[in-house]
This record gives structure tokens, C-alpha cells and sequence, in this order.
């Protein structure tokens, strides 16, 4: 090779090389921790959910009542929707037709805003409430994943076996479904609310696989474990003491609204932490709560174009909107307050980062939305 062509062939082989590694470095720059590790999960595919090859499933938690109101109870409510309410228009959703389906009339209606169907429907259930109900039997007779949020019991009463024969019943209920299923069970165990329940990392790690170990016996394997604290405890308190385990893990998640002490807070400063603790694991992540205070007023949907850029993150394959104000104590707190409904430049905003195809990974049909 002539001395000019072999200096250019360097020289583009340098230029290669820079541009990888900017690359990388940039990859990395999200969070200071370094690109996102190689993702493996033990679901089955094809029988549990598994991650996208590319991009993120989008879902939402949207209230069954429709109104986002806190219910009696402070808590999201697990009661059923009746088959004809409604919180918003169906015609124009790409899934207008399931409206008429038990519990699916709020969904559909906040399809119909979003303009496209969700990946992923939540719902909750307490540790004793039983499921499947209307919405987790509709949602499973359709295209979209169930992500069942299951409430927390006392960890050392569940290892001594005291609930074996509900957790069974539960673990063929859900087998019964015959659709792949997330199941996150006692969210949140990192709160001290929930001390007195969970003891200890160690009791809850123990639950854990007890509890794994009971769906095992049932020969549950549409069903992908969803381990979820709190983003914000991996900042004063050890958040990462509760985890059981790549083994015993196949989604990692955090819940990571901004927190109402904040006048404002970007969700990259609110999941930072966690982020950086979960670069460490090669399992896939799921930001399960992620919402954006009426707080604050005209700058939501700036903090939602943020927050979308956020989470087009190589190792994030899962968001879930939290569109409620039920976490909020009053009318008049709207520091607790996510919900997107009548919202116009929120909802908008929302939109656009539910239709960017990171985010429809499925390539669903997408409409105006409205």
C-alpha cells in the first residue's frame, strides 16, 4: 500500500476508534457509572416477560375509579371498575374496542389521550385480597402485560410457612392466566413504614425465596420477579440490603417520584443512586412509579421531555406512569399529585414520550391522541 493511502487508513482507523470511545464514555456519562452491563433475566421467553431487544415498554397505573382521587383507604385501590365508567373517550383509541371489557374503561380512555395502547396495565392487590380480579383478567385476555403489584406480609410468619397455603392458591390463580405476568410483591420494603413487617433485609431476602419457592412448587413460569424499593433508598438508607439476589431476581426496579420535599427535582437526580447500584447487576430495569408533581405548574411538561431523555437508557426496558393523585393527603396537596388528566401540556408532553419509538418497542399504532 502507497505511504499516503497507508496514513489515511491509520488515520481513519484512529478516527474509528475515538468515536468509540466517545461512545462508550457518553453511554456512561448518564449516570458516572459506566455503560449499562450485558442484560440477562431466568424468565422463560415466550411464557414470562422478558426485555425488549431495543427501546423500553411504556405502561401506566391508572386509577380504577378513574378520578385519581385518594380512596378511604390512602392506598391504590384494588376495586374493580364498572363495565360501563368511563374516564375519558374510547373511539379514538387504537383499543377502543376493550373499553367494554371489566375494569378496562379507564384504561382505554387513557389510551385514547395517550394515542396508543399500553405495554403494561398495573394493578394492586393486598397481600390477602384476592386475584385475579376483572381488570387482571382483561388485561391478560388482551395484547398487554400485567404487572401485578402484590402487597407485603410479615417476612418471618411467610418463612415459617404460616402462609404457604395462600401464597399456593395465589401462585395458581396466577398460573391460571396462562399470559406472561410481572410480579412485583411487597414494593417499598426499604420504607421505614414498613419496618415492622419486613424486620430486616435478611427476613426479607428469606420471604423472598420462600415465597419463590412456593410458585416453584406450583410450576408458575409465566411469571417474571419484579424486586422494587424505593429509588431514594439508595441514598441515606441501604436500599441494596433488601436484594435477594441475581438468582432469585428478574426485573430490577425502583419506584422514583421526585419526592414532595423537593420545590423541584429532575428524575435523573431522583434515580441517580439507584441507577449507579444497578449498573453492578446484569438484569434489566423497571422504573415502576414515576410521576410528575402538579406542583409544578407550567414546568411539567418540561420535566417529562427530561425525564424521557432519562430513561432511554441502554439498560431501563420498562416505565410505568403513575397517573394518580391518590397519594396525595388532601385536595390541596398537589405535591403528591401525578396525575396527567386535564393537564394539556402535561398530557401532551406524556405523549410524546410514550410515542417515541424508544418507548414502543411492540411498534403499536399510534394516533393524535386528544
Amino acid at each position: 500500500m502507497p505511504l499516503l493511502g497507508r496514513r489515511a487508513s491509520l488515520a481513519g482507523t484512529a478516527l474509528l476508534a475515538a468515536a468509540g470511545m466517545i461512545a462508550t464514555v457518553a453511554a456512561g456519562c448518564r449516570d458516572g457509572a459506566g455503560a449499562a452491563p450485558k442484560i440477562t433475566t431466568t424468565a422463560r421467553a415466550g411464557v414470562a416477560p422478558v426485555p425488549p431487544k431495543e427501546g423500553a415498554y411504556f405502561g401506566a397505573w391508572v386509577p380504577p375509579e378513574g378520578t385519581g382521587r385518594p380512596p378511604a383507604s390512602g392506598s391504590p385501590s384494588a376495586r374493580p371498575s364498572a363495565p360501563g365508567a368511563s374516564s375519558g373517550p374510547a373511539s379514538a383509541s387504537p383499543s377502543g374496542r376493550d373499553a367494554g371489557k371489566p375494569g378496562m374503561a379507564p384504561v382505554v380512555g387513557f389510551e385514547s389521550r395517550l394515542g396508543r395502547r399500553l405495554d403494561i396495565v398495573q394493578s394492586y392487590r393486598s397481600w390477602k385480597g384476592d386475584f385475579p380480579g376483572d381488570l387482571e383478567k382483561s388485561v391478560a385476555d388482551g395484547n398487554r402485560y400485567l404487572l401485578l403489584t402484590w402487597g407485603g406480609a410479615d417476612t418471618r410468619k411467610i418463612v415459617q410457612g404460616e402462609y404457604d397455603d395462600l401464597i399456593a392458591k395465589r401462585a395458581r390463580a396466577v398460573k391460571a392466566l396462562g399470559k406472561p405476568v410481572f410480579l412485583r410483591w411487597s414494593r417499598d420494603m426499604d420504607r421505614a413504614s414498613a419496618g415492622k413487617r419486613v424486620h430486616s433485609p435478611q427476613d426479607f431476602v428469606a420471604a423472598w425465596k420462600h415465597l419463590r419457592e412456593v410458585f416453584k412448587r406450583e410450576k408458575v413460569d409465566n411469571v417474571a420477579w419484579v424486586w422494587c424499593p424505593t429509588a431514594r433508598g439508595f441514598g441515606g438508607a441501604d436500599a441494596g440490603s433488601f436484594y435477594p439476589g441475581d438468582d432469585q431476581v428478574d426485573w430490577i426496579c425502583a419506584d422514583a417520584e421526585p419526592g414532595a420535599d423537593y420545590d423541584y427535582r429532575d428524575l435523573s437526580e431522583a434515580v441517580k443512586l439507584f441507577m449507579q447500584w444497578a449498573r453492578k447487576h446484569k438484569k434489566p430495569i423497571m422504573i415502576a412509579e414515576f410521576g410528575v408533581p402538579k406542583s409544578y405548574g407550567p414546568r411539567r411538561a418540561e420535566w417529562l421531555r427530561e425525564a424521557a431523555k432519562t430513561l432511554q437508557d441502554p439498560q431501563v426496558k420498562a416505565v410505568v406512569y403513575f397517573n394518580s393523585d391518590e397519594q396525595a393527603e388532601n385536595a390541596r396537596d398537589k405535591r403528591r399529585a401525578y396525575s396527567v388528566n386535564g393537564d394539556k401540556h402535561a398530557m401532551s408532553a406524556l405523549r410524546e414520550l410514550a410515542t417515541t419509538p424508544y418507548f414502543n418497542p411492540r411498534n403499536l399504532p399510534v394516533t393524535s391522541g386528544g
